[in-house]
């Protein structure tokens, strides 16, 4: 936002400097992002004089130049060659002299230096309108009054205002800053703390006065909680006209280009003071009657930038009984607008209810000036005194008379919030003793009424500007920001929690399983909770955000898996084909009335795991990669699993792994569907584990160690004829399950299915593994225990055992 130095001097009588004054509001919260000079004529009109014309000839050498002799004051006149068709002798001209930079109505700069034009000097340039930047005329050279003397600078006949400009960064609960009256009001306080004895000038309404009564408007509102206030006042016999030179060099100076003198007047008020005001014609008001409501879903409104906008139920609309003039708070009407034939309007002050403006401005795609200040809380007590200050310049400037009484609905007064201070808690939250009467003494600075005084703290009653202070924490900000956050001496005591096992294991897992992944060169992603959730996976009931800024990030994500393949997306069309990702993340879904929030890790493998070179050819990864790198990990945090083929949405293929019956992670490879929504042509492998569900199957010291034996391992291999649907898994879980001890571990090494095969057969050949941690075992009892292998395979799976 916008602030100008010498508006704000019209508050405060201060003789600070710039650059002090930049780090004052700094200091109290207000920071200054960058510091600019205005200037109206573009360089000051520096180098610029009055110049005498005493000869005029024609150009030796050119039929269109003239041959000048020009005193800017000076013991010698200037020759200057002009080729203006309308020079002449005994003008008064403006002159620029050498070494001036000058700055036409582009702005574009041009250096004036002594050159030959044509075989004669030219000591200088005789200038036209456009070429200094007063205006657009190029039609000839600016001639001047007879009455200025020779030499006299031309930025004393032409109003070269300067301004030094503030870009401050507010936060947005400071909207009582949203002004310069209300940064002078922060300011002064700041100035007080540090000894400055200055007062705070309020611009005056003492001149108000209603010269006649001859107009009557009707106001009714129909919805008190959006509209809590609204006033307004009628003003006849104005002239719309440009405004004074000094209320556009004010507009100008903080980036407004000025419309008419009504409108900038109201534009004017809102910088000074914070309080949007809208101005309509009177005439336009046919039924006489101002109503404050909604209008129906849909209905047709044109607005002054032309729009045909449709607008919705919730919108708050200003109504001429039931035809629209203005959405409340956010922008006005084309038909209701000021115009050069208006000569009698009806002036509007109102507090709107800020969650309602921000809806319906959001969803109208308008920021305007109004809408800023509003949705973010104006102060409802400014409301008759911005209309009064308005109403006055408009008079005073249009030529217009007040001819109604104020109309001010506003049923329920503002209850100010009142909040007690404990002077030792505010010290410990501030970590250093404050005086209690410095305390106070603050608070009155910053406009907070102190009801009573005890020895433990002080009660105190809250400006109604000021909508962020709503607890006692925040009156100690507001005394810290003004007492210095520079004035708080550092400690050399350093403090530290340590915090409990449990409270740390959640963030102790994400970091191993994060050190795991990376060292098989996985590359951590992170993506928005918001998306438009089009894909709509795993048949989840999604949580719409209410007040969407866009219908991109309007729902919260019910998965990981779409912000991933977007990631990929995002790499693959940057030539990055080969991926290894990893995320951990929440998602959201709505069960009945309850919105649950999940942690989640997602992994995701596609391209080629080891590139082609001249030892070897590249392999690419593959669903059996990733489920290996998902149970390695399970492994590596001592959970056991159970493995079932399961359908899932989204997955090609799909594997889960269960404990006690609940999924702990789904394997699969990516449907060409959910592929092609995306416009990815390679295959994508994709892993989800909840994470929630693995912590709670984690203790805090689930990394466990045994000795190796020392006894050897014995293998032995089995291959059986079995029913296609029957799975590995299933004869692992079998075996181990049936207590034949000494088998230790069991894998499968070969799967084979055609010649010598049944068609509805396939063969696993497994390697089974034999070991006793106190002896060696002998042949007898490893061939019992191959007995009893074979022996349930045979009977649990009607196998038969290949002899060859």
């Amino acid at each position: 936002m916008n602030i100008s130095y010498s508006w704000l001097k019209e508050f405060l009588d201060f003789d600070l400097k710039v650059d002090e004054i930049s780090e004052i509001l700094t200091d109290i919260g207000l920071e200054v992002e960058g510091i600019n000079k205005y200037e109206r004529f573009k360089g000051g009109l520096k180098g610029l004089v009055v110049g005498k014309v005493l000869k005029c000839i024609k150009h030796s050498n050119a039929d269109r130049l003239k041959l000048t002799t020009v005193d800017i004051g000076n013991e010698k006149p200037l020759q200057i060659v002009c080729g203006a068709p309308n020079v002449d002798v005994n003008q008064t001209v403006v002159v620029a002299t050498v070494g001036t930079i000058l700055f036409n109505i582009n702005g574009d700069e041009f250096k004036i230096s002594k050159s030959k034009i044509r075989g004669e000097i030219s000591e200088g340039m005789i200038c036209a309108e456009d070429e200094i930047g007063i205006g657009e005329s190029h039609d000839g050279i600016i001639v001047l009054e007879d009455k200025h003397k020779a030499g006299k600078k031309i930025s004393k006949i032409y109003d070269s205002y300067e301004d030094i400009i503030f870009d401050l960064a507010l936060t947005p609960n400071r909207s009582d800053a949203m002004s310069h009256y209300g940064v002078a009001r922060d300011l002064r306080a700041a100035l007080m703390n540090k000894g400055y004895k200055t007062e705070l000038i309020s611009p005056s309404i003492s001149s108000f006065y209603i010269n006649s009564r001859t107009k009557r408007i009707s106001v009714i509102v129909k919805d008190n909680e959006l509209c809590p206030r609204f006033s307004g006042l009628c003003i006849e016999n104005i002239k719309i006209n440009t405004s004074p030179v000094w209320l556009q060099n004010k507009l100008k100076s903080i980036g407004l280009s000025p419309i008419n003198n009504v409108v900038d007047i109201t534009n004017y008020v809102l910088h000074e003071i914070g309080q949007p005001l809208h101005a309509y014609d009177l005439e336009k008001i046919k039924s006489n009657t101002i109503e404050v409501k909604r209008l129906k879903k849909n209905t047709s409104f044109k607005t002054l930038d032309g729009i045909e906008r449709k607008l919705n139920s919730t919108d708050l609309v200003i109504c001429d009984k039931n035809t629209p003039m203005c959405i409340a708070g956010v922008f006005g009407g084309e038909n209701h607008g000021i115009t050069n034939e208006t000569n009698s309007i009806f002036l509007e002050s109102a507090f709107f209810n800020p969650v309602s403006i921000r809806k319906t401005a959001k969803s109208h795609l308008i920021n305007s000036d109004a809408s800023f200040r509003f949705e973010r809380g104006i102060d409802i007590e400014m409301v008759d005194y911005a209309l009064k200050r308005a109403a006055i310049l408009i008079c005073e400037i249009c030529g217009g008379n007040i001819c109604s009484d104020i109309i001010d609905e506003y049923p329920k007064r503002l209850e100010l919030k009142s909040i007690v201070l404990n002077y030792e808690k505010t010290n410990n939250l501030i970590g250093q003793t404050i005086p209690s009467e410095k305390m106070k003494s603050i608070l009155t600075s910053l406009d907070f009424k102190i009801n009573n005084i005890t020895e433990t703290g002080v009660g105190i009653t809250v400006p109604s500007y000021r909508h962020d202070v709503t607890r006692e924490c925040d009156v100690v900000e507001e005394i810290l920001r003004i007492y210095g956050f520079n004035e708080i001496k550092l400690s050399n005591k350093l403090s530290i929690s340590i915090n409990s096992v449990d409270k740390n294991l959640y963030y102790k897992t994400e970091e191993s399983i994060s050190s795991y992944l990376n060292s098989l060169g996985f590359n951590e992603i992170m993506n928005n909770s918001l998306t438009n959730n089009n894909l709509n996976l795993f048949d989840r009931k999604d949580i719409k955000i209410i007040n969407s800024i866009s219908s991109d990030i309007s729902k919260l994500r019910t998965t990981l898996l779409e912000s991933s393949l977007k990631t990929l997306k995002y790499n693959i069309n940057r030539n990055n084909k080969n991926t290894k990702f990893f995320e951990f993340g929440k998602i959201y879904e709505k069960i009945g009335n309850n919105n649950l929030e999940k942690r989640r890790l997602s992994i995701l493998y596609s391209g080629e795991v080891v590139s082609n070179s001249w030892k070897q050819k590249s392999l690419n990864a593959d669903f059996y990669s990733l489920k290996n790198i998902v149970v390695n990990l399970l492994l590596k945090l001592s959970i056991n699993y159970k493995e079932r083929i399961i359908d899932s949405d989204g997955f090609s293929s799909a594997l889960g792994l269960y404990f006690n019956n609940n999924r702990l992670a789904i394997i699969g490879s990516i449907s060409e569907k959910i592929k092609s929504e995306f416009d990815i042509n390679q295959d994508v492998y994709y892993a989800s584990i909840d994470i929630d569900y693995l912590l709670k199957l984690l203790s805090s010291n689930f990394k466990k160690y045994e000795p190796f034996s020392k006894f050897p391992i014995v293998y032995r291999d089995l291959a059986f004829i079995l029913d296609k649907n029957i799975t590995y898994s299933e004869i692992k879980e079998l075996l181990f399950k049936s207590g034949i001890k000494n088998l230790v571990d069991m894998k499968l090494f070969d799967v084979y299915e055609g010649e010598k095969i049944p068609n509805e057969k396939k063969s696993y050949a497994m390697n089974f593994s034999i070991s006793n941690n106190e002896k060696t075992l002998n042949d007898k009892e490893i061939h019992e225990i191959m007995n009893k292998i074979q022996k349930n395979i045979e009977t649990k799976f009607n196998g038969i055992l290949r002899d060859k």
